[in-house]
C-alpha cells in the first residue's frame, strides 16, 4: 500500500484493533495515543491518510484538525466517535474532515473509508510533488524569460511580445526555444499547460524589464 496510516485515538482497544486491522491489510501504521503526540510526529509531506478519534484529551479531534490545517498538512482525515451527532459532523466537515464515521466501528465501512482516503492523500501528494517541480523548473528562468512566458500565457503573438518589450519578433522566438528546453517541454501547448500547473497566471503581470 502507498503512504501512512496514522492512527489518533486514546483508547487502547480501538487504536491497537485499527492498527491490526489495517497492518494485515498491508498498510503502514503509526499509532499515537494523543493528539499532541501525534501533532509533534507527523510528518509534513507525505502520502496517506489519518484517523483521528475525536474526543480525546486536549487537543481534541477538532483542535488536532484546526492545527493540521493551520500548518499547512492537507492529508485526508477519517474522523471517529462515539458520539456522532449532525453538529459534530458539521465541525468535523467545516474542519476539513474526509469522512465521517461512528464507533463501534463497521470494519468494511472503515476499510473502504481508508482505502478511499490514501487514494486521495496519494494523488494530492503526487501533485504536491510535480507542483514543486514545475516551480524549481521556473525557478530557473532569467527575468526577462519569465516575463516573455507571461506574455505566452497572456495568448500574445511574437510580434505583440517584441513591441512591448522593444525586442525583435526573432529574439522572441530564441526566448521560447530557451523556455522550452529550461521547462523541458517540447510544444508550445505543453509550455502553457506547465507553466499553468505551477501556478503561473498571465495577470501575475508582465512589465517591461531588462534583457
Amino acid at each position: 500500500m502507498s503512504g501512512v496510516v496514522y492512527i489518533v485515538d486514546d483508547d487502547d482497544a480501538v487504536r491497537d484493533s485499527l492498527d491490526v486491522l489495517l497492518r494485515m491489510r498491508g498498510y503502514r501504521t503509526r499509532p499515537y495515543a494523543t493528539g499532541a503526540a501525534f501533532l509533534d510526529a507527523v510528518e509534513t509531506d507525505v502520502p496517506g491518510c489519518i484517523i483521528l478519534d475525536l474526543r480525546m484529551p486536549a487537543p481534541d479531534g477538532l483542535e488536532v484538525l484546526k492545527r493540521l490545517r493551520g500548518r499547512g498538512i492537507d492529508l485526508p482525515i477519517v474522523v471517529l466517535t462515539a458520539h456522532g451527532d449532525a453538529a459534530s459532523a458539521r465541525a468535523a466537515f467545516k474542519g476539513g474532515a474526509f469522512e465521517f464515521l461512528e464507533k463501534p466501528l463497521d470494519d468494511a465501512a472503515l476499510v473502504a473509508a481508508i482505502e478511499a482516503a490514501t487514494r486521495a492523500g496519494t494523488a494530492a501528494y503526487a501533485l504536491r510533488q510535480r507542483r514543486a517541480e514545475l516551480q524549481r523548473r521556473l525557478a530557473r528562468l532569467t527575468a526577462r524569460e519569465h516575463e516573455v512566458l507571461l506574455h505566452v500565457l497572456a495568448g500574445r503573438h511574437n510580434r505583440e511580445i517584441a513591441a512591448v518589450l522593444d525586442i525583435s519578433p526573432r529574439t522572441v522566438e530564441v526566448y521560447k526555444t530557451k523556455l522550452l528546453d529550461k521547462l523541458q517541454v517540447d510544444r508550445l501547448p505543453a509550455l502553457i499547460r506547465v507553466a499553468l500547473e505551477a501556478g503561473l497566471t498571465d495577470d501575475t503581470g508582465a512589465h517591461k524589464g531588462n534583457p
